[in-house]
């Protein structure tokens, strides 16, 4: 039987299945895909069903998100792990800047912690590395801002194994958390980061969990022979794939839509066979 739960950080027991917040921005995660009211019920619907994991980044909106998130739940209860990113500046919804510079790193935080409405961000990830600044600088700056309390945990975002381990061995003992690389069914080019995660024990929230709506083709007939021994939708077997493939992953799918955040959270409860990870393989 998978695990339910994982400890982030050693400490933080959270739910494996979370929820993911850039849905709820619109196209190019620019500006609000719907009505506000809609996205705030959704995230606190997610709560109520169980999630411990709430997944966002200043950049989705921009800021947009992070304050759906504290309008949602703040005050936050002690079980809630709101995670956070920062080191992308958004310009347009097609433009993308990396920014890793400390300055612009620490302003960047104290700004989600402004519209977190938070005074410590449990988990806060460098949403991408920035090859202009020494990666030492910019772990170096994530490393003072958890020092000063305002971070309790870091995080790296579409990393490589080497840019991994790199980091693991320039950052304060136990201060990275987690990863978050692109990974799915139909996926899996950064499986040998998740062996990496595994021997760590750090936690792999996986982007596009549902591979972007994109889970057809050689992949569907699978799927729908799984699917149907189970009563179940191509997506939930998905998402019940990858609570079952490793215990460090932590799936958190986003939506805007209630009856998809249901569909999404039932697959926790999905229990794969062999025959079925065989099928799937």
């Amino acid at each position: 039987m998978t695990s339910e739960t994982f400890r982030l950080g050693g400490e933080l027991t959270v739910r494996r299945l979370g929820y993911g917040t850039a849905q709820l921005t619109g196209r190019g995660y620019w500006g609000p895909r719907g009505e506000r009211a809609d996205a705030v019920a959704v995230i606190r619907r997610a709560v109520e069903r169980g999630v411990t994991l709430i997944d966002t980044a200043d950049n989705y909106g921009p800021g947009l998100a992070e304050e759906l998130v504290a309008e949602a739940l703040h005050p936050y209860s002690a079980d809630l792990v709101v995670a956070t990113k920062g080191g992308v500046v958004r310009t347009s919804d097609s433009a993308w800047h990396v920014a890793g510079r400390p300055e612009q790193l620490r302003a960047m935080c104290e700004a989600s912690l402004r519209r977190l409405r938070a005074d410590r961000i449990d988990l806060y990830q460098l949403h991408r590395l920035d090859p202009e600044v020494p990666l030492a600088e910019q772990l170096g700056a994530l490393g003072e801002l958890r020092r000063e309390g305002k971070i309790r945990h870091i995080g790296l975002d579409t990393v490589t194994v080497e840019q991994l381990k790199k980091a693991l061995g320039l950052a304060e003992t136990g201060s990275i958390a987690s990863v978050q690389n692109r990974f799915n069914l139909i996926d899996r080019e950064s499986e040998a980061v998740l062996e990496v995660c595994e021997a760590h024990g750090l936690a792999f929230l996986p982007w596009f969990p549902l591979a972007n709506g994109a889970l057809t083709g050689k992949a569907a007939a699978a799927l729908d022979a799984v699917a149907a021994r189970h009563g179940a939708s191509r997506g939930q077997i998905a998402l019940a794939w990858l609570l079952h493939r490793s215990p460090v992953l932590c799936p958190t799918p986003g939506t805007g839509s209630l009856a998809h955040l249901q569909e999404n959270l039932d697959a926790a409860a999905i229990r794969l066979s062999a025959e079925d990870l065989a099928a799937l393989r």
